[in-house]
């Protein structure tokens, strides 16, 4: 794997050279790029000289995925110059939201950032061709949503994004845009990792010319969020909380990467400092998303009461959430998945399975998220003897699979897969099955193994491959379930439950 990821780097950083030097795009050239609280863009626009500053504010907050004040901010644009084509555009950016988010996007989101991009289209006449391939590759987001599953949508953005560099070499921005473009269109199963290398290579070349920029090294984090590539992004996630400290977002980044090597202490901190950043912006789903990996982070130190905070602090966030509501980067599916998965974590990180068995799921419009409460029920039951209960929420993980299979999530509907195997798994064990316990234990951990983590959590709830170790402890088979441990751990390095078990039959 090392071999061939070096290979592709290569590779990747051959297409760089082939491009012209990169200089900035000049239209109307601003005074000087905006610099502060949000880092440094320049974009060169035709609209007006006197909202050049302005707009590049907008854009450094839409790197930052701060999409409420980028909406905001490009509507103030369009207020002082009604003909600005680019910030239509800027705004059916930021409906998109987050570009990584696996989830299918509403109805009622897609049809917002439709209507922003045809006021942009309407516009574009007067726009320069540059910028009408901006607007046309937006344009591909929504186009037919009707129709047009999001895979496919996603995969025209990204190809209309290449265009735009090829007709457009010198255009910083938009190989910016290009670069996370590849890296929300790479298939989740690709091991190679073609698309985030790639997209790795164009950004690691712009950050050396452009180190205060907030998108290059927000997209660095976001394009080697992965076992194998995390350690790349480490100067990425060091650096980007100081670039941009007024976006919760740029304030919880690094925890991806922090997350993916191990390093909890960092992830529980910086995570804290977004959590009071989103707060005071009333960005509640970004405070839950952020409470999420912190949480994460505690159990894996074994900082229970910090956690049990956290816990205790879900209430009074959920009554001040809504869901429709676009502040932050964090959507409302990922305070609604923030809100299932707390409880659960806090549950299945201690074992307590009582406490697992009893979580009561709630209906949302994601019914991935209900699938974590049934995920952690079907465990603490099967592990307390409540075999009934253990199949009915087994018969809600099947169920909730079909459905997102039958409204086209694939991603998500792979993962309650997973989830409906281990728990089946569980409760042959406890009806003694052994046999066939295992081997559905092994397909879970094999297909898991096959597919990458969303970016909306910090790890799955109890990692299946860990649950496999843990089975074979059951069986009384310690050096089958050491190997497991330590596999476990070379895709979730320094997970506590993973790293005492070594221990502990390493010590035997």
């Amino acid at each position: 794997m090392k071999s061939a990821i070096r290979r592709l780097s290569v590779a990747a950083a051959a297409i760089l050279f082939t491009l012209p030097r990169l200089t900035v795009a000049q239209e109307h050239v601003h005074p000087q790029a905006v610099p502060g609280e949000f880092g440094t863009v320049h974009f060169a626009t035709s609209c007006s000289p006197k909202v050049g500053p302005q707009f590049d504010r907008a854009v450094a907050m839409l790197h930052s995925f701060e999409f409420g004040a980028s909406i905001r901010t490009f509507n103030e644009v369009l207020a002082a110059d009604s003909t600005c084509a680019m910030a239509q555009w800027g705004i059916a950016l930021s409906r998109w939201t987050n570009p990584m988010a696996a989830g299918n996007r509403s109805v009622a989101q897609l049809q917002q950032g439709k209507q922003a991009a045809d006021a942009a289209n309407r516009l574009a006449g007067g726009a320069s061709e540059r910028e009408r391939g901006y607007i046309r590759a937006v344009s591909t987001l929504y186009d037919d949503f009707e129709h047009k599953d999001q895979r496919t949508r996603i995969v025209a953005y990204e190809r209309a994004m290449n265009d735009l560099v090829m007709r457009q070499p010198a255009d910083t921005e938009a190989l910016i845009f290009y670069a996370i473009a590849l890296a929300a269109s790479a298939p989740p199963t690709d091991k190679t990792y073609a698309n985030q290398l790639k997209a790795g290579s164009i950004l690691e070349a712009l950050w050396a010319k452009q180190p205060n920029h907030p998108g290059i090294a927000h997209y660095i984090i976001h394009t080697y969020d992965n076992p194998a590539l995390a350690d790349k992004a480490r100067a990425a996630a060091e650096r980007y909380a100081n670039i941009a400290p007024s976006a919760a977002h740029a304030l919880h980044m690094p925890s991806h990467t922090f997350t993916r090597v191990g390093m909890w202490e960092e992830s529980a901190n910086t995570n804290n400092r977004s959590m009071k950043v989103a707060l005071s912006t009333n960005s509640i789903a970004e405070a839950l998303h952020a409470s999420d990996y912190a949480m994460y982070a505690y159990m894996q130190m074994g900082k229970d009461s910090e956690a049990k905070a956290i816990l205790d602090g879900l209430p009074a966030l959920a009554a001040r959430f809504d869901v429709n509501a676009v502040t932050g980067a964090a959507p409302g599916s990922a305070g609604v998945f923030a809100l299932a998965a707390i409880p659960a974590r806090w549950a299945l990180e201690r074992s307590a399975w009582s406490e697992a068995a009893a979580l009561e799921p709630k209906a949302s419009a994601f019914p991935y998220t209900e699938a974590m409460t049934y995920f952690a029920r079907a465990l603490g039951a099967s592990h307390t003897g409540d075999l009934v209960k253990a199949k009915a929420a087994i018969d809600s993980l099947a169920s909730i699979q079909q459905r997102l299979s039958a409204k086209g999530e694939a991603y998500w509907a792979e993962q309650v897969a997973i989830q409906n195997l281990a728990a089946q798994a569980w409760l042959d064990l406890a009806e003694k099955r052994d046999s066939d316990a295992l081997a559905r234990m092994r397909e879970a951990a094999t297909r898991e193994d096959a597919t990458e983590k969303s970016a909306v959590t910090p790890g799955p709830l109890a990692p299946a491959r860990e649950l496999l170790g843990d089975m074979l402890v059951e069986l009384k088979r310690p050096v089958e379930a050491n190997a497991e441990y330590r596999a476990t751990l070379q895709k979730e390095p320094n997970r506590r439950h993973a790293l005492r078990r070594v221990g502990g039959l390493t010590s035997r």
